[in-house]
């Protein structure tokens, strides 16, 4: 049972350029999730998967491997499972990991457990989810509460939300929904596992990005 962690790594962001190479408390924010990946020590090959060949010796110097993908699949149209599809058609794994460096509080240990989780075979994708315990509208409509009544928070039915921190996948299921014509990211048996929000704050702009460095400062502490 081979397991491959790849970390999507795409120069041309555009809220926040070239957010990989940020800083990050002296590293950029694709050499952390790097480092993560290692410490683990729950990972067959350590890949990052990038159309931009400056990533290469990044991922070289840290003792990972480099996929350069073709470069139709970096720009701002191309899908997350356009790359993957790719990714694994060429690289043999019984599961894949996404670990995203734009979730750099996402702790060895976060990624441990849902790993484990993910080895109990029970599943084909795994999400990663923050459990929302507040009352959520959709199209201004509620969802986990009713307008008949005022319901105390704890009480609520949480609202999973999706955070895509680190996913995984079965191969061969994920091809397979590929070749079918079928959407793969959520195909076959799918699992969640709840994170906190810290760890599933994701870096999309430079505000995010000052938070999350805030925020690293307390947990580190």
């Amino acid at each position: 049972m081979k397991s491959v962690a790849m970390i999507p790594a795409r120069m041309g962001s555009q809220r926040l350029p070239k957010k990989n190479l940020a800083d990050f408390h002296g590293s950029p924010l694709i050499v952390h999730a790097i480092r993560k990946c290692f410490a683990t020590g729950l990972f067959d090959e350590v890949w990052v998967n990038s159309e931009h060949p400056d990533f290469g010796p990044i991922a070289e110097a840290e003792g990972a491997h480099f996929h350069q993908r073709p470069e139709e699949l970096g720009n701002n149209n191309a899908t997350s499972e356009q790359f993957i599809a790719e990714f694994l058609e060429k690289q043999d794994c019984t599961f894949i990991y996404q670990v995203h460096s734009i979730a750099p509080l996402l702790s060895v240990s976060d990624l441990k457990k849902f790993v484990a989780e993910m080895q109990t075979d029970q599943y084909d994708a795994l999400m990663s989810v923050v459990d929302e315990n507040l009352e959520c509208l959709y199209k201004d409509e509620p969802v986990n509460f009713t307008f008949a009544e005022k319901t105390n928070s704890q009480y609520l039915i949480p609202v999973r939300r999706i955070v895509w921190a680190v996913t995984a996948w079965r191969r061969e299921t994920y091809l397979g929904a590929i070749k079918s014509g079928n959407c793969a990211t959520y195909s076959g048996r799918i699992g969640y596992i709840s994170v906190g929000r810290m760890a599933g704050h994701v870096i999309k702009t430079q505000e995010d990005l000052d938070v999350a460095a805030a925020l690293y400062d307390i947990l580190a502490d």
